[in-house]
């Protein structure tokens, strides 16, 4: 019952927000916030938004298996940042974007821009879905069994309360709520990891000793080039993962294209990419902290790493001062994920599918779509979910952002033309070899890692280049 109260009241703070930022909104309010948004404020709301309840839950539970080796991922991120602040920002604010997959049909044609698109809409919306799913899957585990609701009852009415303060204005509420959220999240995070170390009998500077001394606290792996946490495989794919996820997103970019300027958006996006590195430290931090009290405590570790803090938080162990924080944290870290999530998903859908950007009627009837269809994918990931949950997104993004990355590299790098008619089939195409290589190197001893994501870029470019031969002969 804590529980529900707690996200009932946090939802209400949400919907009040809302009704403040929502006057007199329009689809420019919608889509693009009127390009009137503070930089820093966008940046501080971008932390939480990608970090997401995913990060919550899985983050700190990685540290059994593969100890703080994700740090070398979130060292990428940084690089990752950079590039896309002044190589990427500077394009779509040159052309006053208001979705980035636009410049893929002045560059490449209407079927690339289409499929480019496409790609985002399946992308998002699994990945989406997936961080959404955290939340859900928790609330029902550890308080919604217990009353007799069922799961499909707790999506639905988890993705209404999202629907509820983004139907209106959009991007220009989510300015100001994932600011919120993300304040939530970081303080319920520090509230939690002070109550670990009390628990635990230490002081703070005692706790950050026994952490470095821990044997699940390394960072670096440069021995070993077959293992997934290589440092080179680790590094790079994070800056991969960011260009992709983040550059080549419109849900993440759609935030950063508010601001009133170029050089404001490039504050921001180097802002939050510097915080990424504390922000997983602290999260990894937790994750060596909950080890050693449940060695203390004598407790088995949970089969799957992803449910190490809410063994911990959701069941009252840590007090039931915990049990709030932590339901304020992963509600605060997901909400600001998925509300993003359908705005984006309903700008593309009225800008690049059906064209109609300037039609009020067609975005609200298809912001009411968006929800339902995301509302189906949670509840067929719940069906086939079989990994780590983090492992399951980026998994997806190997895949289905790949394309993206192909397409912009080439239209970015080079100044070739395409046979654009052979977009979507290279597209489609790309995966599928990856898939086969991905298959055929494990069979060798080989085990891809997040570096998948470069390969099947690579795949799309190469596929791009050979279409093109014909167009530049003549």
């Amino acid at each position: 019952m804590v529980i529900i109260l707690t996200v009932l009241a946090y939802f209400c703070i949400l919907l009040v927000l809302s009704r403040f930022t929502s006057k007199r909104a329009n689809n420019d309010a919608f889509y693009r916030a009127n390009r009137r948004s503070p930089w820093y404020m966008v940046a501080f709301g971008m932390v939480g938004a990608s970090i997401s309840g995913v990060t919550f839950v899985s983050v700190p539970g990685m540290v059994e298996g593969i100890g703080m080796t994700y740090m070398q991922t979130c060292l990428g991120f940084i690089v990752g940042y950079f590039v896309v602040a002044f190589v990427l920002l500077p394009v779509y604010y040159r052309l006053n974007l208001t979705t980035i997959y636009t410049y893929l049909k002045d560059r490449l044609g209407i079927r690339s821009y289409k499929t480019g698109a496409s790609f985002f809409l399946l992308s998002k919306m699994a990945g989406a879905a997936v961080r959404f799913y955290v939340v859900c899957i928790i609330l029902q585990r550890f308080v919604l069994d217990a009353v007799g609701v069922p799961f499909p009852v707790t999506v639905v009415a988890m993705v209404l309360l999202i629907w509820l303060y983004t139907h209106r204005a959009g991007i220009k509420t989510l300015v100001w709520t994932d600011s919120f959220q993300t304040l939530c999240m970081f303080v319920a995070l520090v509230l939690i990891i002070i109550q670990v170390i009390n628990m635990l009998d230490m002081t703070i500077p005692q706790a950050i000793t026994a952490i470095a001394h821990d044997s699940h606290s390394r960072i670096f792996v440069f021995d070993d080039w077959l293992s997934k946490q290589n440092f080179w495989k680790q590094f790079l794919s994070g800056i991969f993962i960011v260009i992709v996820m983040t550059g080549l997103d419109q849900d993440m970019m759609q935030k950063n294209m508010t601001c009133k300027t170029l050089r404001d958006a490039q504050k921001d996006m180097c802002s939050y990419g510097f915080a990424f590195v504390p922000a997983n430290l602290l999260f990894l931090s937790l994750g060596v902290l909950l080890m050693m009290l449940a060695q203390r405590q004598g407790i088995s570790l949970p089969a799957l790493p992803d449910e190490l803090l809410p063994m911990f938080a959701a069941t009252g162990r840590l007090g039931e001062a915990v049990v709030i924080f932590f339901t304020i944290g992963i509600v605060a870290a997901s909400f600001s994920s998925a509300d993003s999530a359908l705005t984006a998903l309903t700008t593309s859908y009225c800008v690049d599918i059906r064209g109609r950007g300037e039609d009020e009627a067609l975005r609200k009837r298809a912001h009411l779509m968006v929800a339902i269809v995301f509302i189906v994918f949670i509840l067929l990931f719940k069906v086939i979910n079989s990994t780590s949950v983090i492992d399951a997104i980026y998994i997806m993004c190997s895949y289905t952002y790949g394309p993206l990355l192909g397409l912009f590299a080439f239209g970015l790098l080079t100044k070739r033309r395409v046979c654009d008619r052979w977009t979507p089939y290279i597209a489609v195409a790309s995966p599928l070899i990856c898939f086969a290589i991905d298959e055929l190197a494990s069979l060798a001893g080989y085990q891809f890692g997040y570096e998948l994501l470069m390969l099947n870029g690579l795949l799309t470019f190469v596929g791009l280049w050979i279409s093109g031969l014909k167009i530049s002969e003549k």
